[in-house]
């Protein structure tokens, strides 16, 4: 008997598709993750972080924190020449990661730190607080990402929004409400000075009330920021005249 015309002998229905196993998730999530962390970075460039993992956490604990976005362009110069002659003299001179530092840390026995901004901003804006070797190694991938894909001007910018300056009051625009009842654009040279002292240790010092240890930290600072703007080391950051 002839058979139908068009019906295949043999065919069998079609294989089902794979699902990944354990070690085809296992590549997805090795391949996905740096891909992720670039992107993030490389859009923290541009788009201003809405907020941070330890703000969540003190809005947990506070019930609510205060911080208003402002930019660079709208505080006073000072302010970002001291916090760089606060937390990072050679902003300017290195790619994240000041060496000379960190071998003078050693050298003290790790008594005191060697973080730059750079890393102050990776920490604050994308990991959580806390010492632990995954977050460090994070930051250590990070920060030359950071240092790639944004300003020096734009790593001061977003320090400067997201760093504490008292309890619960994250960034310059709150702090300069908060300590002096001003405006970011308003602060004199001393109390901008006054507010990269606090740093990093915000709920231990006062901007608004310092003792006699944190007015000389203050006379400090001032000095150094004058000297970095003498010398030079404010150009990475500084807005051209004019602008």
């Amino acid at each position: 008997m002839a058979r139908p015309a068009g019906r295949k002998t043999g065919s069998t229905a079609p294989a089902p598709a794979r699902r990944p196993g354990l070690r085809g998730w296992v590549w997805r999530v090795a391949l996905g993750l740096p891909v992720a962390l670039v992107l993030w970075v490389a859009a923290y460039a541009v788009i201003n972080p809405p907020t941070t993992f330890y703000m969540i956490g003190e809005a947990r604990v506070l019930g609510e924190v205060e911080q208003d976005w402002v930019d660079a362009d709208d505080v006073s110069p000072m302010l970002l020449r001291a916090i760089v002659a606060a937390e990072d003299a050679n902003f300017c001179l290195h790619w994240g990661f000041d060496i000379a530092a960190i071998r003078d840390a050693i050298a003290d026995g790790a008594d005191r730190g060697a973080s730059t901004l750079t890393q102050q901003v990776v920490k604050n804006a994308f990991l959580w607080h806390g010492r632990s070797w995954p977050r460090k190694a994070l930051e250590g991938v990070l920060t030359p990402l950071v240092e790639l894909f944004w300003t020096k001007r734009r790593i001061l910018e977003v320090y400067i929004n997201v760093a504490e300056f008292d309890e619960g009051v994250f960034g310059v625009a709150a702090a300069a409400r908060h300590h002096f009842n001003v405006g970011p654009d308003e602060l004199t040279d001393v109390q901008a000075a006054r507010l990269a002292m606090v740093l990093p240790a915000p709920k231990l010092r006062s901007a608004s009330d310092p003792d006699a240890a944190q007015r000389r930290r203050t006379a400090a600072i001032l000095d150094g920021a004058q000297t970095i703007a003498a010398d030079g080391r404010d150009d990475c950051f500084d807005r051209p005249a004019g602008d």
